[in-house]
This record gives structure tokens, C-alpha cells and sequence, in this order.
């Protein structure tokens, strides 16, 4: 079975959920706080996750001071396990997070354009179909979001080459944050490192949808379905 460290900091809320959802469909976890993780603790990961939250209140830049304590504790570990082929994700503040440390292609998570809070269930579009986080997910779907750092900006021009280049592998059907491009989630030329503002792990049972009717009979929520595609693609 595939091993993933979920890397933990003051503020991060959604390890648990996600450490659940990652076994639910065939991963073995471990939650590390970054005080206590070490070189070896990526090292024996095939998969590293950055979960959501507000790590270190979100006080300096989301994801700034995550990044700083991640290089000071573990040096280049977290690249180093990137290019010996190992999965990275990162969700919400993760996503933040792996921006910040160049994981991703280059950008980065501001305020949103309404300059509050937005806690609401998003629709999105898939623009890379080829992603191994969405093998098989519908052309749209959708997830909850909950965030004030949300807008993704780059360069001028950047965004356009990514999404010419497939690193754009979500968009969200509302701009509801004022993303450029309306870009909700991000992958590397690999395609191994993935970043998406929705939260995944909040839609894992059907019963977490608002609709108590939603898709008829099925019991799992699109989520579910995005950390399947991630273990199938890894196996």
C-alpha cells in the first residue's frame, strides 16, 4: 500500500478528515507535526500532503510562514522527494503552501476579490483530464470551499501558459473569488504535485452533500473519488 505523511502546523483543521479519506481508498497515514518531522519521514512517503487549515493564523501571507519553518526543519526534503517521482498535494492552505515553496508553477493566493470570507459549495470544470487526481471525475462537479485567501494571481501571461501547457487542471465554473483565469487548482508539468483551493475531503460520503437526494443511490461524494484516482495512479 502507498504511505502518505500528512505534514502538520499550528492552524492546519482538516488532517484528520483527509488522513481518513487517503486509508478509506487503500493509503497508510501518518499525521506528523512539522516540530517533530524529519528527512525520514518524507523519505519513506510516496505521497506528501499539505492539508487545510490556517497554518500559523495566516498571519504573514498564507502559506509564507509554513514554507520558512518547513525549509528550516527539513531542508530541501520536501523537493528532493518531488523529483525521485513522489506524489505532493495540497489543499486549501496546502495549496498555499506549495505556491510558496515553488512546488507549483509560479503564482500565488490572495484575498479574495470580495475581501471576505467565502464558506459555499463550488462548481467546478475540469481542464485536465489527464490528471492523476482525476482519473475519471466528470467534465464538472462539485466541492465545498472555505476560504479568504483564495484568488489565484500570477504574471501577466502566466496563467494563459499554464493553461495552455495542461498545468491547469481546475477552474471553478463561478469566479466567485476573482481567480485569474478562474483557476481553482494547479499541477506541475509531472502532474505529481497538485494544489486545488476546494476542500475534497469534506465531500467523501454522499451524505455530506446539501441535497439529501444527490446522485440517486451512490454512496460516495466526488471527493472520494479524486483520492481514488490519486491511489489508483500511484498503484
Amino acid at each position: 500500500m502507498p504511505h502518505a505523511i500528512l505534514l502538520k502546523y499550528p492552524g492546519t483543521n482538516c488532517d484528520a478528515e483527509t488522513a481518513r479519506a487517503l486509508e478509506m481508498v487503500g493509503f497508510t497515514t501518518d499525521i506528523v507535526p512539522i516540530a517533530v518531522a524529519t528527512r525520514s519521514d518524507v523519505e519513506k512517503a510516496q505521497l506528501v500532503v499539505f492539508s487545510g487549515g490556517f497554518s500559523y493564523g495566516d498571519y504573514v501571507m498564507s502559506g509564507r510562514l509554513a514554507q520558512l519553518v518547513t525549509g528550516s526543519r527539513l531542508g530541501d526534503a520536501i523537493h528532493r522527494h518531488h523529483e525521485r517521482g513522489g506524489f505532493t498535494f495540497g489543499i486549501c492552505n496546502g495549496f498555499q503552501i506549495l505556491t510558496k515553496m515553488g512546488i507549483l508553477p509560479q503564482g500565488s493566493l490572495i484575498d479574495n476579490a470580495s475581501e471576505r470570507f467565502v464558506c459555499r459549495w463550488a462548481h467546478l470544470r475540469v481542464q485536465n483530464s489527464s490528471s492523476p487526481y482525476l482519473q475519471g471525475m466528470p467534465e464538472t462537479f462539485e466541492l465545498p470551499v472555505a476560504h479568504a485567501e483564495g484568488r489565484f494571481v500570477t504574471l501577466d501571461g502566466d496563467a494563459e501558459a499554464y493553461l495552455a501547457q495542461g498545468n491547469v487542471a481546475l477552474t471553478y465554473e463561478e469566479n466567485f473569488n476573482g481567480s485569474t483565469l478562474a483557476i481553482a487548482g494547479l499541477q506541475d508539468a509531472s502532474g505529481r504535485a497538485f494544489g486545488l483551493m476546494p476542500h475534497p475531503e469534506r465531500f467523501i460520503r454522499k451524505e455530506h452533500h446539501y441535497d439529501p437526494d444527490w446522485n440517486g443511490s451512490t454512496e460516495y461524494g466526488w471527493g472520494y473519488w479524486m483520492f481514488r484516482s490519486l491511489a489508483q495512479s500511484m498503484s
